[in-house]
């Protein structure tokens, strides 16, 4: 019987070893500043947070990093790995099919529009605008036509204009252009009967003209300014929106009706805008912030505020036994300031 109960025993102390030693298998995807690789470690808040868990935890650890975030999540859904951790964010439709631990990180959604556009001042936009370009070609042709037709008048009463064809070019171009500006030149008045005339209405006109020029400058100016800045929501309608299929981006532009273009994960997304396809990409807060200050800045600028406001989680299969002693490590983590100092260490601050 003492045999007996010192076998049972051998054997439930190697269970627990066996046990004890398993190694889980934990799926991400790259996502910085939460999951990356350098020099071929993983890292990131998230990854940081996962090895403060597995010392915790005793665990042993296996990571598989796949390309698509939707892979990831099937991984977890099939339970073909026991977690995964990322910027994975807590919603209803996956807590249906999945568990998640407490909430591990608050975040949001952000706009990201290009640096070049924030950059460029309206006005500049405005001065180089095709509608303003083919006003001020008009106006400087009118001046033109105005100041030779006077030369043709005055040309033999006016010594001013007392000049060939070639030689009347600019100075009745000039004479035009100080009629419209200043009034005209009063020693230079003209004499003939057609030529007083003619600057009669000459005058009177440049009143129109002038008007129409400034409100063409005013029209181009705030056409340049609607459709060059996006600074919050209601600013993406008809702009060349992007995000990543079936994020909560892309599940709040369905929700407002905004047209955006898809990509299956952030670097397809990234490349693409910075090759200038589109006006504002929509996508998680922190991702963008850490792209905007990094490898992204001479590229992107944040525009707005945050919006949307979400939790990340760890996500498990559905009904696993891990979850609950994952929340009291996390809790455990939080009281004794580990998760603290792993935020800082990635935000530089406390939310």
């Amino acid at each position: 019987m003492r045999k007996l109960l010192l076998l049972l025993g051998l054997l439930l102390g190697l269970t627990a070893q066996i046990a004890a030693a398993r190694t889980l298998t934990v799926s991400t995807v790259t996502r910085p500043p939460f999951s990356l690789t350098q020099d071929g470690t993983d890292t990131g808040f998230s990854m940081d947070l996962l090895r403060a868990l597995a010392d915790t935890l005793d665990w042993e650890v296996s990571i598989v990093r796949h390309d698509v975030f939707g892979d990831m999540l099937s991984a977890v859904e099939t339970a073909q790995s026991d977690l995964a951790i990322a910027n994975i964010s807590i919603t209803a439709a996956r807590e249906e099919v999945m568990d998640f631990s407490q909430p591990i990180f608050e975040s949001g959604l952000q706009i990201m529009v290009p640096a070049q556009s924030a950059r460029s001042p309206s006005l500049l936009r405005a001065l180089v605008s095709a509608d303003l370009l083919i006003a001020i070609g008009f106006a400087f042709l009118a001046l033109f036509c105005g100041g030779m037709l006077m030369w043709f008048f005055e040309r033999h009463a006016q010594p001013y204009f007392d000049r060939t064809a070639g030689e009347s070019l600019f100075p009745s171009f000039w004479w035009a252009l100080n009629l419209v500006v200043n009034g005209g030149f009063e020693e230079r008045v003209p004499r003939t009967v057609f030529g007083r005339v003619f600057a009669v209405l000459l005058v009177i006109s440049s009143l129109f003209v002038v008007s129409i020029f400034v409100a063409k400058i005013t029209s181009a100016m705030t056409v340049a300014a609607i459709s060059g800045s996006v600074n919050n929501v209601s600013d993406l309608y008809g702009q060349r929106v992007a995000t990543i299929e079936n994020s909560t981006a892309a599940g709040f532009l369905d929700r407002r009706e905004i047209d955006y273009a898809v990509y299956p994960g952030l670097v397809p997304l990234l490349t693409a805008f910075e090759e200038g396809q589109f006006d504002a990409v929509v996508f998680d807060a922190p991702i963008l912030s850490y792209y905007t200050s990094h490898e992204g800045r001479e590229f992107g600028v944040i525009a707005g505020p945050v919006f949307l406001r979400e939790n990340y989680g760890i996500i498990f299969p559905s009904d696993s036994p891990l979850v609950e002693d994952v929340n009291r490590a996390l809790l455990g983590l939080r009281e004794d300031g580990t998760y603290d100092t792993i935020y800082r260490r990635w935000f530089g601050g406390l939310n």
